[in-house]
């Protein structure tokens, strides 16, 4: 069928209603979900060519942004309608296959052209070594920027399974652009701990939370003003979130985690976040409504609305 043969007359009885909406995160209508009105965007990624173990990240952007769609849009904890701010959920970046370098590549460009918008980015992944590609673009336009990571593993190898854009190498690489600050590790290489020592990195290991000797003003004091947020998923408890490629016992709770961010949030600038490592078959569905709150949560905490 072409142009021609798209007769509108026989649709003529179908009213607004009758057709369920583009699904966009929170189900968002305009003028809240546009584009141009938008200080938010959620960009999602389905990619995970360099997953090691348990694949299946690419479909967690969509998982999240289904889930969304039953998120009660006012937060109590907040007393604001995050929503008001606007969320808009641009289409998934097409995967390139070629190399992970590429992909990395493609996300620097998009975020770039988002930036220079200046729109807050909220990437939805995806395997975490796509951050990269995000951190590049937001150190352009903040040369003074660090990077909180938040993860069960330090991701600080140098080349894994022969290429140093994999997943297990993305810290190592954002390393050499800017700070970074580690926090909920617990699990690590020999070669990694070495690397820590030698460049004088102390991460908040997940043993240091647990025995309450790391505290909230050490995670701040450690970021500069202008900070990225990178969560891997699996830093939160398996027994809130077993859905993730690479699982490790022990993990952050819920609100070990709203705690941090909302920390940071308060005596930092928040630049954009992401959430990535999803993998929403290795769980419940309620793992993808904890991310879709949490995004939605970071949202609130680090985008400001109109008067407040």
């Amino acid at each position: 069928m072409n142009d021609h043969d798209c007769n509108p007359e026989p649709f003529a009885c179908w009213h607004e209603g009758t057709f369920l909406p583009h699904r966009g995160f929170a189900g968002l209508a305009p003028p809240y979900s546009n584009l141009q009105q938008a200080k938010t965007v959620i960009l999602p990624v389905p990619y995970d060519s360099t997953s090691e173990w348990r694949s299946g990240s690419r479909h967690g952007p969509q998982a999240i942004i289904d889930a969304s769609q039953y998120l009660e849009l006012y937060d109590l904890e907040l007393d604001r309608e995050i929503y008001k701010v606007g969320i808009c959920t641009l289409p998934q970046v097409e995967p390139l296959l070629s190399s992970p370098q590429d992909m990395i590549d493609r996300v620097y460009q998009v975020i770039k052209g988002l930036i220079q918008k200046e729109r807050f980015v909220v990437l939805l992944g995806g395997e975490h070594s796509l951050s990269l590609g995000a951190v590049r673009a937001f150190k352009e336009t903040f040369p003074g920027l660090s990077v909180l990571q938040l993860d069960a593993h330090a991701d600080l190898r140098d080349e894994y399974l022969g290429t140093k854009y994999s997943q297990a190498c993305v810290m190592r690489r954002i390393f050499e652009l800017c700070p970074i600050s580690q926090v909920g590790v617990r699990s690590l290489s020999r070669e990694e701990k070495q690397f820590l020592t030698q460049n004088k990195l102390t991460p908040l290991y997940m043993s240091d939370l647990a025995s309450n000797t790391a505290s909230l003003d050490q995670i701040v004091d450690s970021l500069s003003e202008d900070v990225y947020i990178t969560i891997d998923v699996d830093v939160l408890d398996p027994s809130i979130m077993p859905a993730v490629g690479t699982p490790e016992p022990d993990g952050m709770s819920w609100r070990q985690v709203l705690d941090i961010i909302e920390s940071v949030a308060l005596h930092k600038h928040v630049v954009g976040f992401d959430l990535m490592e999803f993998c929403p078959g290795e769980g419940p569905g309620s793992c993808a409504f904890l991310l879709a709150k949490l995004a939605y949560k970071l949202i609130g905490c680090t985008v400001p609305q109109e008067g407040r």
